[in-house]
């Protein structure tokens, strides 16, 4: 029988009636699972930001250790009421946070932060989480095993920070190592590299992970349990009737989480499309015996009425434009400013080019190394180079879009009745999805007006 991959994240692991909420679903499940859990909320930040703060001072050290110990010690005193139990699982949680303080008493003595330590530093928070999971798990009589990616074989390309799962070397090791029937808890978020060193799956990974492992066992189905329902026609935070989407394709899905959606992370799809392994989304705040997806994602998808099922956007875009009346003529100006990112390790999202201009779309953390590095190329026909910030990325997302001719022109429509400028406009790349720069203040007139134009 195929398991089913189930991952947790970090906003159901916030509190006693967020972990309850966990145990509960597992158990509703009534078979084997393979649980890949994040970091209890917030935790990753804590630790992302002890990095740079225990630098100069060493007692911030011994005060971060000892705050993560308290919310740990309160969730275990919840959940486990034999005071040997209690007391073994918080000695083992004291030993990590022993190993936490040497890793960050190196890096204060050293003053720098290598990478492979700084991998190692924000594993823990994974570590720690699926430990106690397993723990009270364990404690409530259920049949279930901690297995770390180390001891299950599931290895990377070696880059660290930002790994890709190695396939081909992963998958009988933990194919074989997770074939039992039983509850497997997996830390999200890491992997290992061929010479055994942790290397981080990239910033909110452990969907990443998740999916890496579906795959490998060629699971049932990845069931992500969020706190929202499913993927909707906007963010409910902007749009207070929004829409439910029930059925997407891997494509879609990709788009969306690509452009800000935050249900899932962009690289879950990646794992699963070739093997047609369904992702299912569900809402931890809406568990019952009977398990529903609220929105399930898979190689069929559909075409909704409207053509367009959601209208994402994210303020993680910015541009950096290549303004020369000869860059479109002359030959070699993409491949040394790419090559050059390349080497410094700096995402390019999109380019867009004109016949004098060349607009590269960076996350906004890298738009001041990224100007920086291109000054400093000399380029010959571009005679100015200019940093585009404080804007956002408006994505209108859905099957058969670029076969319908009425999208644009209503999508444009009303952004010029509302008065918004569009800055950049990249349609008929992407199958399902279009999408345009504004200035950041307009993004939600921008989201309400789409919304109101498609859906109302």
């Amino acid at each position: 029988m195929k398991k089913i991959v189930v991952k947790f994240g970090g906003s159901n692991l916030k509190d006693k009636d967020g972990m309850e909420k966990i145990l509960q679903t597992i158990k509703n499940y009534n078979q084997p699972l393979v649980i890949v859990v994040s970091a209890f909320y917030g935790i990753t930040n804590l630790l992302s930001d002890a990095l740079t703060t225990v630098l100069d001072d060493e007692k911030k050290i011994l005060k971060l250790t000892k705050s993560i110990m308290k919310l740990k010690q309160d969730v275990i005193n919840d959940f486990i009421f034999s005071v040997e139990i209690r007391e073994e699982v918080l000695e083992e949680i004291s030993k990590m946070l022993k190993q936490l303080e040497r890793y960050l008493l190196g890096i204060y003595y050293i003053g720098d932060v290598p990478l492979f330590v700084e991998d190692i530093i924000l594993s823990y928070g994974e570590r720690m989480s699926s430990y106690i999971l397993k723990s009270i798990l364990s404690y409530q009589g259920v049949d279930c095993e901690l297995v770390l990616p180390e001891d299950m074989g599931l290895y990377t390309d070696g880059d660290f920070g930002n790994a890709t799962i190695n396939y081909e070397k992963s998958k009988e090791f933990v194919s074989n190592r997770l074939s039992d029937d039983k509850i497997y808890i997996v830390p999200g978020f890491y992997g290992i590299s061929k010479d055994n060193k942790i290397t981080l799956l990239g910033r909110g990974g452990s969907d990443y992970s998740a999916a890496s492992i579906a795959k490998c066992i060629n699971a049932k189905s990845l069931d992500i349990w969020k706190d929202v329902n499913g993927f909707l026609s906007a963010d409910p935070k902007i749009i207070p009737n929004t829409i439910q989407i029930k059925k997407l394709d891997y494509t879609e899905a990709a788009e969306l989480s690509y452009f800000g959606a935050k249900v899932l992370h962009p690289r879950t799809i990646e794992p699963l499309s070739n093997d047609n392994i369904p992702i299912r989304i569900f809402n931890i705040n809406k568990t019952d015996s009977d398990i529903k997806p609220y929105s399930i994602i898979d190689s069929e998808g559909e075409v909704s009425k409207e053509v367009i099922k959601s209208v994402t956007y994210s303020d993680d875009f910015c541009v950096l434009q290549l303004k020369g009346p000869g860059v479109g003529i002359k030959p070699g100006i993409l491949a040394k400013v790419t090559s050059d990112f390349d080497n410094y390790k700096i995402n390019i999202k999109t380019v867009i080019t004109a016949q004098t201009s060349i607009n590269f779309l960076l996350a906004k953390k890298d738009l001041k190394r990224a100007f920086n590095h291109t000054k400093n190329l000399k380029l010959g026909a571009v005679n100015e180079i200019v940093p585009i910030d404080n804007v956002t990325l408006i994505a209108l997302v859905g099957k058969g879009l670029s076969h319908n001719h009425s999208i644009a022109g209503r999508t444009f429509g009303t952004m010029a009745r509302e008065k918004i400028n569009v800055k950049i406009i990249n349609s008929g790349a992407s199958e399902v999805a279009t999408y345009f720069i504004i200035d950041e203040k307009n993004t939600k007139l921008a989201i309400s007006a789409i919304h109101k134009e498609f859906f109302e």
